[in-house]
């Protein structure tokens, strides 16, 4: 039962290579499907069979850490008192960020497994570092498509009580009003639309990805990547994306930004289109003319072949060599949106802990 629910989720996001459309996506993402198509995995059906069944069956022993990643517990009290321009590292794309004297809170994702089932797929290396209920109001959910990684049922659900308001590229807000959020709480956005909330423009911006919750409904909804507009701050949030020529048009119009949160991991050369590998990831923030870069999208799942730790090992070295100051702070940590300060390589040597037993605290990573 377990393997069918892994095939299960692996057929939905592999196999599919179709690009159907529906309504809910607007001619300007069509339109780019049109001039550059886009193919989840490489090569014909067999090829994917393949993919699917090395995934499945061949995977290297190191894409789960040995032990569970420790976190920093967060509390309500912590966050409120907090300065404007924190950011914190949930865990995967689940950034929680505090500008305003409001919180804002990208792709929630607190579920134990990223997967239609919670019997079976991909399941958290930690778990989150604050629960739901301990949260403070929310401003805002910002989505960035639905697949099950960033769009979990449960925690959209736990969230609508006290989140004032949704935003999610055209077509997801349909899923959050069917699982019961209120409709005027959702604001839709097609790409480069803006939107103003409580002092801060959101805009939601392009991304080269794909969309669909199952077997049959392949790119009926649109992806996005977004934009944070303050009087003092500029972010941005990439969503999942392969790298494109639309991350020099973002920082044209829009940056330069003091922080890029950018997809650094499930990369692999079997999906080169969809997922960036650290090369890219520092280019897209070069092209989007950000200061300081906070890779997301890894230690939390296991979505590809490549090591845990494989992703933050490179984007940090290359942020070395580059001069790009790279922010890692451990999940549950504090960081500044202004300052470059990278933390403490948490990561490091996690696994030669396995047999001492000592890391179960963040308190422990000092020893590392």
């Amino acid at each position: 039962m377990v393997m069918f629910g892994v095939f299960f989720v692996m057929v939905s996001t592999l196999l599919d290579n179709s690009s159907s459309s529906a309504q809910t996506r607007s001619s300007l993402s069509l339109e780019s499907d049109q001039r550059f198509p886009l193919k989840v995995t490489k090569g014909g059906s067999f090829e994917q069979v393949r993919i699917m069944w090395d995934f499945l069956f061949n995977k290297p022993a190191d894409t789960r850490p040995s032990v569970e990643i420790p976190v920093q517990t967060l509390t309500k009290q912590e966050l409120l008192t907090a300065p404007n321009n924190t950011v914190y590292r949930l865990g995967h794309s689940t950034v929680l960020m505090k500008l305003h004297d409001t919180f804002w809170i990208t792709d929630p994702m607190f579920s134990d497994r990223a997967s239609p089932v919670q019997w079976a797929g991909p399941q958290r290396f930690h778990r989150p570092p604050i629960t739901i209920d301990d949260l403070p109001p929310i401003k805002a959910v910002i989505i960035s498509h639905d697949h099950y990684d960033h769009l979990d049922h449960d925690s959209i659900v736990k969230l609508a009580v006290k989140t004032e308001y949704f935003l999610t590229p055209l077509g997801v807000g349909a899923i959050l009003v069917g699982w019961g959020v209120p409709s005027l709480k959702v604001k839709q956005l097609d790409w480069w639309q803006e939107m103003a909330i409580g002092g801060l423009q959101l805009v939601a911006t392009p991304a080269r990805h794909f969309s669909g919750r199952g077997m049959f409904n392949k790119n009926q909804t649109q992806w996005a990547s977004w934009v944070f507009l303050t009087d003092d701050q500029r972010v941005f949030f990439s969503g999942d994306s392969g790298y494109f020529d639309g991350f020099k048009r973002i920082g044209d119009k829009y940056g330069p930004f003091d922080i890029t949160l950018l997809e650094t991991g499930a990369y692999n050369a079997n999906w080169p289109e969809v997922h960036m590998h650290p090369e890219e990831t520092i280019q897209a923030h070069i092209d989007l003319k950000g200061r300081n870069l906070f890779p997301i999208h890894n230690g939390t799942f296991d979505l590809s072949m490549h090591s845990w730790h494989d992703p933050l090992d490179r984007i940090v070295a290359l942020g070395n060599a580059l001069g790009i100051p790279v922010v890692t702070p451990a999940v549950g940590k504090p960081a500044r949106m202004v300052e470059a300060a990278g933390g403490r390589r948490w990561w490091e040597n996690l696994d030669s802990l396995k047999s001492s037993g000592c890391v179960s605290r963040i308190s422990d990573l000092n020893h590392i």
